[in-house]
């Protein structure tokens, strides 16, 4: 398959995706996991690679097994042509020719690019029999672990997948933060765990595992960053509310030693009026001690005039 071939195929499978209906993104992605693989140019000058992965994370079950194991057999295809192209060079520099040097080099490890078959809701480091002891330090250790608890949920990739992301992102922090020990860097690794977990937010894990959001950059990301554009527009919509409410204006508040609380007994009180009934009715006064808080209010204007006018007059 030559790439304006695979170019074609990917527009038709973007274009399927938002308008066709689930049976139609199935067919062209079955035709896509039957033909060979494309090389890494291929999948980097087309962007198929990035079109396909995200379907792993699509609503129809169907749809994201069949992107997966699309994903699996092109990333597998990929790691075997760069280990001969590894081999073939060790080969080449070796000053004398060996049997070894000609042969046929080891595939990468199946399970590696196998999809996880048990229930991606309730992965685990633990249930998925992960050792995460990777550095010999029980901060970082433990760090990783859970990492792999937030990348792993909900997600299809085979375990070593998740792990190989898992460690990749720890030892980011570890150098973007100056070590295990310092305050941002624990602070940090729980807050990318409760933004991998976030149920609306599923995009996020999906960018880390398949490499289109590199670890260096992930682990300094802001939370407004790390949010979901559902979540994002949300913090927004709730910013733009609470600005409308501070613009509006309140009423001006007095002070009056006039005025006697019923609670504490103190003459600290402060005041406004407002207009609550109609305009040939006496306006309602709003009180609030400023001592113990109590706050009550007047309606009969006899009152309150008798107390305001021994108060400034």
């Amino acid at each position: 398959m030559d790439d304006r071939e695979l170019t074609q195929r990917i527009r038709a499978l973007a274009k399927a995706i938002p308008s066709e209906p689930p049976s139609t993104v199935i067919s062209l992605l079955e035709a896509l996991k039957k033909d060979a693989a494309p090389t890494e140019d291929q999948l980097r000058s087309t962007k198929a690679g990035v079109t396909v992965g995200k379907l792993r994370s699509h609503a129809n079950k169907d749809i994201a097994r069949i992107a997966s194991e699309i994903v699996s057999k092109w990333r597998k295809n990929v790691d075997a042509a760069k280990a001969a192209q590894a081999k073939k060079k060790m080969s080449s520099n070796s000053p004398t020719p060996s049997a070894q040097a000609t042969s046929s080099p080891a595939p990468p490890s199946s399970s590696f690019n196998k999809p996880y078959e048990g229930d991606i809701e309730k992965r685990h480091f633990k249930t998925d029999k992960v050792d995460t002891a990777r550095t010999g330090n029980k901060t970082r250790d433990n760090s990783i672990g859970l990492l792999y608890n937030g990348l792993a949920y909900r997600a299809t990739e085979s375990v070593e997948e998740v792990l190989a992301r898992a460690v990749e992102v720890e030892q980011a922090a570890f150098k973007a933060f100056k070590g295990d020990h310092t305050p941002e860097y624990r602070t940090r690794l729980r807050s990318l765990f409760t933004s991998l977990k976030r149920k609306d937010n599923r995009a996020l894990s999906r960018r880390v595992l398949t490499g289109e959001l590199h670890a260096d950059k992930f682990v300094v990301m802001t939370d407004k960053e790390l949010a979901s554009d559902e979540q994002r527009a949300r913090d927004e919509a709730l910013e733009r509310e609470n600005m409308k409410k501070a613009q509006v204006p309140m009423a001006e508040k007095s002070i009056s030693d006039a005025l006697k609380c019923g609670k504490c007994g103190q003459k600290k009180v402060s005041y406004s009026q407002a207009q609550t009934r109609s305009a040939d009715e006496p306006m309602t006064t709003f009180c609030e001690c400023t001592v113990c808080g109590n706050r009550w209010k007047v309606r009969f204007y006899s009152a309150v005039a008798a107390a305001l006018a021994a108060a400034f007059f």
